[in-house]
């Protein structure tokens, strides 16, 4: 059996300084402080939690994802549609750019039919967008990647 003195006061060993209990605690109350400080600099929201690529979207999970981050762009679409597949790679450019900022998702409308219903999807691609859990805005066809940006970009404010 292993028995450990806790002390109160800071001892050297061969030029080794041993760090106290209390030593131990501000050390790890400056590592949360930092943390804290950037978490707040970057709007309350830690990058590290934000993907940077598109997330596959279910009818299950779509209305969990749009509530927890603050904006999210959802694209809708299907394999046969060839748009769709034009979007695509903007989609997942844009979802780098602005990582941090925008969470994009993919919603396959052919086998997600509840939520395309839901929100009246009647033509594909279209980008779905919501702040705080709500439906802003809504981008319909296919469109070049600044102007899809600069649809995109009013929403961050």
């Amino acid at each position: 059996m292993v028995v450990y003195k806790i002390c109160t006061n800071v001892k050297y060993y061969a030029n080794y300084k041993v760090l106290t209990m209390n030593d131990e605690l501000e050390q790890i109350k400056r590592k949360k402080l930092e943390e804290l400080k950037k978490q707040y600099n970057n709007g309350g929201k830690s990058m590290e939690n934000m993907p940077n690529e598109p997330i596959e979207m279910t009818d299950a999970d779509v209305d969990q994802t749009t509530s927890k981050f603050d904006t999210v762009v959802i694209d809708c679409w299907a394999p046969w549609c060839g748009p769709c597949r034009m979007i695509h790679p903007i989609v997942e450019e844009l979802a780098k750019e602005m990582q941090g900022k925008v969470v994009f998702g993919k919603l396959n409308v052919d086998n997600n039919k509840a939520t395309a219903s839901k929100y009246g999807i009647m033509s594909i691609p279209s980008l779905l967008v919501f702040k705080n859990g709500k439906l802003v805005d809504r981008i319909v066809g296919a469109m070049p990647k600044p102007a899809l940006k600069s649809k995109i970009e009013p929403h961050l404010e």
